[in-house]
């Protein structure tokens, strides 16, 4: 009953995204329950925290250190689906702190500097983030960073990664600036 349900559940979603879920569908077979704790986890983050530009920007910044595209283009259709407006979408995907703006460049920046494990650039930007839009933005920014990860490491894990493609930001072809982050 419950692999009825989640299936029906994973099929809306590939329908509604054009994302091929096979992947999640193994997890599925395998264990629903892990299914359901996994997906939910992963969304534990305030969506009201934090602005929905700086969300996704270190949600991006997070997906593009894991994935060569089809993930990247999920995050991207959710963020244009949700009112990110597209040139900030193109600006983060480029890497481009003018065209995304200063809100995504922020929780971009971060992002990065914390993949790299650079405190010395993380530091203050987490102190500018702390201090534009409190503690509790500071946590949806990490946890954004942290579950977008969860789904392209477990998609290569379990032997689906293996399609790489071209990004698109409301049906025109992106460039994607590949980040360099520290294992």
């Amino acid at each position: 009953m419950l692999k009825d349900m989640l299936t029906r559940w994973i099929d809306g979603f590939e329908r509604q995204w054009g994302y091929d879920t096979s992947y999640m569908r193994d997890v599925i077979q395998a264990s629903p329950a892990s299914f359901v704790k996994f997906a939910f986890g992963t969304r534990a983050a305030d969506p009201k925290a934090a602005p929905p530009e700086a969300l996704f920007a270190a949600q991006l910044a997070g997906v593009l250190a894991e994935d060569c595209g089809p993930c990247a283009q999920l995050g991207v259709d959710m963020a244009v689906a949700n009112g990110i407006d597209p040139a900030v979408v193109r600006g983060v995907l480029a890497g481009d702190d003018a065209a995304m703006g200063e809100t995504a460049a922020l929780a971009f920046r971060f992002a990065q500097a914390s993949l790299a494990r650079d405190m010395a650039t993380a530091d203050p930007l987490r102190d500018e983030i702390v201090r534009r839009w409190g503690d509790k933005a500071l946590v949806a920014i990490g946890l954004n960073l942290v579950a977008s990860r969860m789904y392209p490491t477990l998609k290569y894990a379990l032997g689906h990664g293996k399609a790489c493609s071209k990004v698109t930001v409301a049906g025109v072809a992106a460039p994607v600036a590949h980040l360099a982050v520290a294992a």
